[in-house]
């Protein structure tokens, strides 16, 4: 494949995985603010207790084998069914293992009905399972258009049922029947839109293989989704269910934005990479352009959530959720963060060296339960603070392999990083003031939520002009690329 036609490739998965999440994350966020608007901080503090055990058994049937599909040059048909049968009967064994649990987890809280609300919301773990070998059929194929398409019409689906179940006062059981809904839809819809069905074939020896490569990302995985569940393990016990919800929410909102775009790039990536293995120069110039761009994005999107963060809460989810407001502005610094991490990561995935990814995920979340432990009694902003003060390390750490993986060095990811930034963080104190100024005048909420985002934007690329920011031109060189060229 020649270089102009692997950009092309990579750009158009780009432009289609950025529209789904898009997309679907737009959907989402306007049913969470419904949702949130009709049900209490309590019920969603009691889906945030069970979805701790939920998530972590979903990291066995969701990561590992899927990736590993992805980076092995010729999987074929037999691969990807051994995979799903071996996954599918995993996954029941996992399920039955939860139910059993579920009584013992409740009287673990101290709240005997989440037992029924646990073993309900545990059937997601079996249809995960399927879609995460769908997925990776997809991702590995480059069939982002169709992945769209799917995710779109699942969020959909979902969210009208959520949303109903919610209007006939069904509490709780509307936030399971959405996540299970968005579950079984996403997997039916992925098997009319892509027609991919597995061959009546089961490989032992290509399984293995698989699980050569892909346990070790598991291991890895499951290391960093425990020690993510761990602070709402902890907040769950030594506190309240409403201060669960509100560290939730507060979280939510960030990671919506970083979904959209950081997620897109990295499911893009890593396919992108994987064929360009061999070749270090290459894997070296895509990390580059995934960190420059991602960071001009999502840095000024975040920090500027955390400037408008009290007027964005009270107008969308209105006053009972405003405890939330300093968890929204912790997580924002955690996932912006996260673009630097992520693009290391997917290169050294890439470059098929999972070994590395374990044993920097041992070193990144030891040091983030010594961080957890250190400020759990400090109340739930403790917990909230403790990943942001382990994701800073976690960033030196995730750089070092790639050293010597792909000439990647410290100064040259410094470099890459600093100008964005920067801008980012001057433009967030200028709106923030601006905020604070402007409220003493105008008591709407929606009003200075568009004048503080006019504010930041015009900011941000007047400044960018100025200093000619590599990624702001680049960006612009790619838009005028595509757009229809005048004929003479």
């Amino acid at each position: 494949m020649s270089e102009s036609i692997e950009r092309k490739s990579v750009v158009s998965g780009l432009f289609w995985k950025f529209s789904e999440i898009l997309c679907t994350d737009g959907v989402s966020f306007i049913v969470s603010i419904v949702l949130a608007r009709i049900l209490m901080p309590e019920e969603y503090g009691q889906i945030a207790l069970v979805n701790v055990f939920v998530t972590l058994a979903n990291v066995f049937v969701i990561n590992g084998l899927g990736t590993a599909l992805i980076q092995k040059k010729n999987a074929d048909k037999l691969d990807f069914s051994s995979v799903l049968y071996f996954n599918f009967l995993f996954s029941v064994l996992l399920y039955l293992l939860l139910y059993v649990a579920a009584p013992y987890i409740a009287n673990f809280y101290g709240e005997k009905q989440l037992a029924l609300v646990l073993r309900v919301l545990g059937l997601r773990i079996p249809i995960a399972s399927i879609n995460s070998v769908q997925n990776a059929y997809v991702s590995r194929n480059m069939m982002f258009k169709k992945l769209f398409i799917v995710n779109l019409l699942s969020t959909l689906i979902s969210g009208i049922v959520g949303i109903i179940m919610a209007c006939f006062g069904m509490g709780v059981w509307a936030l399971v029947g959405q996540i299970l809904v968005s579950a079984m839809a996403g997997t039916i819809v992925t098997a009319v839109v892509t027609k991919w069905v597995p061959i009546f074939a089961f490989s032992w020896e290509r399984l293995k293989s698989l699980i050569d490569y892909g346990w070790k990302i598991l291991a890895s995985s499951l290391i960093k989704v425990g020690y993510e569940q761990l602070s709402d393990l902890i907040i769950g016990k030594l506190y309240t269910s409403k201060d669960l919800a509100f560290n939730s929410r507060g979280k939510k909102y960030p990671a919506l934005v970083v979904d959209s775009i950081n997620s897109s790039i990295s499911a893009v990536l890593f396919p992108a990479i994987s064929k360009q293995q061999d070749s270090p120069d290459k894997v070296k110039s895509m990390v580059r352009r995934s960190i420059r761009t991602s960071t001009y994005i999502l840095t000024p999107l975040l920090f500027g959530m955390a400037a408008l963060a009290e007027p964005i809460i009270r107008f969308m989810l209105t006053e009972k959720w405003l405890p939330c407001v300093p968890f929204l502005r912790i997580a924002c610094i955690y996932y912006a963060l996260q673009p630097v991490q992520t693009a290391n990561l997917q290169a050294i995935r890439a470059v098929g060296r999972s070994d590395i990814i374990l044993k920097l995920d041992i070193i990144k979340r030891g040091l983030g339960v010594i961080f957890l432990l250190l400020l759990m009694r400090q109340g739930p902003i403790g917990v909230a603070i403790a990943p942001v003060g382990m994701s800073l390390v976690a960033m030196m750490i995730n750089v070092r392999p790639n050293i010597k993986l792909i000439g990647y060095s410290y100064k040259e990811q410094f470099i890459d990083l600093l100008p964005n930034l920067c801008l980012s963080l001057t433009m967030a104190i200028g709106v923030y003031w601006f905020n604070c100024f402007m409220i003493n005048i105008f008591s709407s909420d929606i009003l200075l939520i568009v004048l503080g985002i006019f504010v930041g934007v015009v900011y941000y690329i007047l400044v960018s002009l100025c200093l000619k920011n590599e990624s702001f031109l680049y960006m612009v060189d790619m838009i005028k690329s595509y757009l229809p060229k005048s004929k003479k």
